[in-house]
């Protein structure tokens, strides 16, 4: 089932799922209690699925991406974090940042939402803490990335986080297609098949010792084709749009636009 949050014709704003083609008031929170009603839902506005309460992501899940950018494959998950501030709907703009916004690069995701707040979750177990799955776009300042020698202010600028266009609550994570267009040109396409540490692996590492609460979400890495290793590199410019897919939930676009302001 899809999962939309929006904005209705009344200003409110509400999930619906989508029932037979048409989107229908879902009751209640779907990190608590909820169902489906028979009320149609009209969405003025399409809405990030949810407001996390945290964001984490996983680099080099994929070994084409780490082999291309000529990082080691990882032992064991590479975990960062993302700030909450940054995430977006799909139709939001990109704002390329004033402090840096040269090197801004596209990562296309598969991305878990937990549905119940856990800890010490046994990879066994991992289907039934998630709520389901989304797509991220995890934009990056590769100049900030170099710079500072860590991730999270280079991946943390507002708007930096496109999720969308809902939740689908009933999908195999384990093989599914996960593509990146820049302006309609192909720019990634492998497998979650293809991942180092699947998604029942990652949660069972990140939740050690650790409490996810309730809507966390999880990005799980990005496969090759990123725009910093290309040749030339080619990096997210004004009047750019670029449209984040993964198979059986949906696609994630947005337009790029540049800062509108400076700083002093």
């Amino acid at each position: 089932m899809k999962l939309f949050r929006i904005r209705d014709e009344s200003g409110r704003v509400v999930y619906a799922a989508e029932v037979d083609g048409a989107l229908r008031l879902v009751e209640g929170d779907p990190l608590g209690v909820w169902e489906v009603t028979g009320r149609k839902a009209v969405a003025t506005k399409v809405l990030a699925p949810l407001d996390p309460p945290a964001i984490f992501a996983i680099g080099r899940n994929y070994r084409a991406h780490a082999e291309e950018t000529d990082s080691p494959v990882p032992e064991h998950p590479v975990v960062f974090a993302k700030a909450i501030t940054s995430v977006i709907a799909t139709g939001d703009s990109v704002v390329l940042p004033a402090a840096g916004g040269n090197c801004v690069d596209y990562e296309a995701e598969l991305a878990v939402v937990i549905g119940t707040t856990c800890r010490d979750v046994p990879a066994a177990d991992a289907r039934e803490v998630i709520l389901g799955y989304t797509v991220a776009n995890d934009v990056s300042a590769r100049d900030w990335q170099k710079a500072l020698g860590q991730w999270v202010r280079a991946k943390s600028f507002d708007t930096f986080c496109p999720l969308g266009p809902c939740i689908q609550t009933d999908l195999d994570p384990f093989d599914v297609r996960v593509t990146s267009t820049l302006n309609g040109k192909v720019m990634q396409d492998a497998r979650t098949s293809e991942m180092i540490f699947p998604v029942d692996c990652l949660l069972e590492f990140l939740s050690a010792d650790l409490t996810l609460r309730a809507g966390t979400v999880l990005l799980t890495g990005t496969p090759s084709g990123v725009g910093v290793a290309r040749t030339p590199q080619v990096f997210l410019r004004p009047g750019d749009t670029i449209t984040c897919f993964v198979e059986g939930i949906g696609e994630l676009a947005n337009p790029v636009v540049a800062a509108a302001r400076t700083h002093g």
